[in-house]
């Protein structure tokens, strides 16, 4: 059975009233306040005359939609007193604990995820960027694959890149780039730790020239175990 009750939140419960100008036997339309009567079921109503409850099927009857009839003839100034109670069913709710969508869900605004989101297959309709991180390193740098996808770099100096302290376990199949920039004096190295592999085993060679743009494309094989491809050397600047 629904819960019908009061409920601020949800407005179950209408209230209207109405001052007779004498003679009428039924109520209907626009209230004292303005608002108009509406039921959906006339079982659930209570109608008061004078603040006396009238007896439903004996002072009064709802057999016409949103009237209230069969009233004996009121007398001017009699104020009719109506509270009318709405129905729902809270059989198709999913709890703050979580729970299961059957059908589709539309969302029309922004949602935010803060744990893990598994699904079959998405369609998307807009291209979708990857969160960039932007710094000048001076220091070793333990880049963080849990957070970012791609990182754009300005070298300030000679550095390493210790391995990650984040599980990249959990990024396994995730790829992008690392853009090294050359500062003004140029010939800074990086020297990638162990978790990171090269194409033929050697070292990360990188331009020298000052203000060199590079790009290294990577992608993240297993847990500790980190591609990178062949660096993309001296991309020409943009003016």
């Amino acid at each position: 059975m629904p819960y019908i009750g009061k409920s601020p939140q949800f407005g179950v419960r209408s209230r209207f009233y109405f001052t007779a100008t004498g003679s009428e036997t039924s109520i209907s339309g626009t209230s004292d306040s303005g608002t108009t009567l509406i039921y959906t079921d006339g079982a659930y109503v209570d109608v008061y005359l004078n603040g006396v409850l009238l007896v439903a099927g004996t002072d009064y009857n709802t057999t016409t939609a949103n009237t209230i009839g069969g009233l004996a003839a009121l007398s001017a100034d009699d104020i009719v007193e109506i509270i009318v109670y709405d129905v729902f069913s809270v059989a198709n709710t999913l709890p703050s604990t979580g729970g299961t969508f059957s059908g589709a869900v539309t969302v029309a605004g922004n949602t935010t995820v803060s744990g893990t989101l598994s699904v079959q297959e998405v369609t998307l309709n807009k291209a979708v960027s990857g969160k960039t991180e932007t710094a000048t390193l001076s220091a070793n740098k333990t880049i963080d694959f849990d957070t970012n996808q791609n990182f754009v770099y300005t070298l300030g100096a000679s550095i390493n890149l210790t391995n990650p302290t984040t599980d990249t376990s959990d990024s396994i199949g995730q790829s992008g780039f690392i853009m090294f920039i050359q500062d003004g004096t140029g010939s800074r190295t990086v020297s990638p730790g162990s978790n990171y592999t090269i194409p033929g085993g050697g070292a990360l060679t990188l331009s020298t020239t000052a203000n060199a743009v590079d790009m290294v494309p990577y992608v993240i094989e297993a847990a500790d175990k980190i591609r990178l491809g062949t660096p993309q050397l001296a991309y020409a600047a943009i003016t």
